[in-house]
């Protein structure tokens, strides 16, 4: 039987205190300590009543190249994006990060978790660029653990036999529009729902097989 401590939000007691948060960058190269960061976006999952979780809130920033930042132009080529485009509605590193930070630092409070763990498609990649971008901000209240994280790309291996996220979205029974992919927003949303298709899914399964469990 699960035990839950009714003194706690159930969130708290899901994954041993972390608050799982979907991130996707979208960068100008692979180096994290070389390349720009040039948007980043976040989902907050929360947990209803029945036990099972969705998504509550999504965070998103448009972010200029730090100053000596190399681009890519294949990387670019692949995510689409101009970093100088004059309609590109993007800040500065640091106030970026903060616009993800700040909503993630609070539910953490009010899951009564102890820390947040990244979720993402291949997530070393996004912690990468979110733990070296904080350092060149001198942002000292990382919410993420610095280096633990959850992999859509191995779940989805795990329960649908698929580890491109397009595909595994799609095998999950999830809507994939080809021309919206690409942008943080839009795969950070995507990767959410697979996330929690797959732990509603493993969670539906466990009842199943065990009555007793509320």
């Amino acid at each position: 039987m699960t035990q839950v401590n009714p003194s706690k939000p159930p969130m708290s007691s899901r994954f041993r205190g972390y608050l799982p948060v979907i991130v996707d960058v979208e960068t100008a190269g692979f180096d994290p300590r070389k390349h720009a960061l040039l948007e980043i976006a976040a989902v907050i999952p929360k947990m209803r009543d029945n036990g099972l979780i969705g998504i509550s809130e999504t965070y998103s920033a448009h972010i200029k190249p730090f100053p000596g930042a190399a681009l890519d132009p294949a990387a670019l080529e692949f995510n689409g994006i101009d970093p100088h485009h004059p309609l590109r509605i993007a800040v500065e590193e640091k106030e970026g990060l903060l616009k993800v930070f700040k909503p993630v630092r609070a539910a953490i409070k009010n899951n009564g978790c102890t820390r947040a763990i990244l979720v993402g498609h291949n997530p070393s990649f996004d912690l990468g660029f979110v733990n070296a971008a904080a350092a060149r901000a001198g942002l000292k209240r990382n919410p993420f653990h610095p280096f633990s994280t959850f992999d859509t790309a191995t779940l989805g291996g795990l329960a649908y036999g698929q580890t491109v996220l397009a595909k595994a979205v799609q095998a999950a029974g999830i809507e994939w529009d080809n021309q919206e992919a690409h942008s943080a927003r839009y795969d950070a949303e995507k990767t959410a729902e697979l996330f929690c298709t797959i732990v509603n899914r493993w969670e539906t399964l466990k009842r199943a097989s065990s009555p007793m469990i509320a």
